[in-house]
């Protein structure tokens, strides 16, 4: 049996291109020639032994091997990319700050650290999970090195636009929604306590759409938001970002509520060349939050 060794450099030029939505983007980001990119996606399918695309309109997807295809590559370019870092930094010491949305608390951070640790086993982290608000004021004042954020249209210094995730409304996992439109009561809503930028979102838009409401749950906290909403005295508004499965998001339209915007998520940095520490972190949390978008519909 013929043993396949796939290329990490074409793999990283098709990862690349289906991030992008687009191998031209890549080509020019990857500093190659489109006939270069051409030639590199031909030589995967040869490896690969079957075909990774299909003709979808005018342009290109994926089969089904495409897709498992897509999953082993970046799998395989970011253990590539941590055994290098482990390799090429093992002197790497210090201390990095590192502060984040509750969203992330319980998804991205674990992954994050774990992967942080075993490449730099010599340098300290110090997490920090609080509000927006408290993000930003920490890492304008230096208190923290890395902030990830959701965007209320505040600029720092040094930040990074990341991405938009969508805004959903959010009810329990099982049962019916806590409210229908066609019940004539107003909206229970579940908030986290003021200010919120997704209360406000909320708000905004029933009052838009003409829906009365009313407070039914206030958290100073995630955990206490969830929980009110899996029982049913609410629903809340979130991002499809770490919702645990005691809940889940609504399907836009239904129930009568109105459509929402979304949300923009911004990395904030201390300084404009971190040390190489705080630097190295936030190429692992750009990496992750990049794969967790990867994962939200539409």
């Amino acid at each position: 049996m013929r043993r396949t060794i796939f290329d990490l450099d074409v793999l990283r030029t098709f990862s690349t291109g289906m991030e992008l939505g687009n191998f031209a983007k890549a080509a020019e980001r990857l500093g190659r020639s489109t006939s270069a990119v051409s030639a590199q996606l031909k030589k995967l399918e040869e490896q690969a032994g079957t075909p990774i695309f299909r003709k979808a309109g005018r342009g290109l997807a994926l089969t089904d091997a495409g897709e498992t295809m897509l999953g082993y590559a970046r799998r395989l370019l970011e253990l590539n990319d941590e055994a290098a870092a482990a390799v090429n930094s093992v002197e790497l010491e210090g201390w990095v700050r590192l502060g984040l949305q509750e969203d992330f608390g319980e998804t991205l951070l674990p992954e994050v650290l774990g992967r942080f640790a075993r490449a730099h086993p010599k340098v300290r982290i110090e997490a920090r999970v609080v509000r927006n608000a408290e993000l930003l004021e920490r890492v304008t004042s230096g208190k923290l090195d890395l902030a990830l954020a959701w965007s209320d249209g505040t600029l720092t210094t040094h930040c990074e636009r990341i991405g938009e995730v969508p805004m959903r409304w959010i009810g329990p996992a099982e049962g019916p929604p806590a409210w229908q439109a066609a019940s004539g009561e107003p909206m229970p809503l579940a908030s986290l306590e003021a200010p919120c930028l997704l209360r406000s979102a909320a708000t905004r838009a029933l009052d838009e759409a003409g829906i009365s409401w009313r407070l039914a749950f206030v958290s100073p906290s995630l955990g206490g938001l969830w929980a009110a909403t899996a029982a049913g005295l609410g629903l809340t508004i979130r991002t499809p970002i770490g919702l645990p499965a005691k809940v889940r998001p609504l399907v836009p339209g239904t129930v009568g509520l109105p459509d929402l915007p979304k949300l923009g998520l911004v990395l904030h940095r201390a300084e404009a060349e971190p040390q190489p520490a705080a630097a190295r972190l936030g190429e692992l949390v750009l990496q992750s939050v990049h794969g967790a978008l990867r994962e939200v519909p539409a």
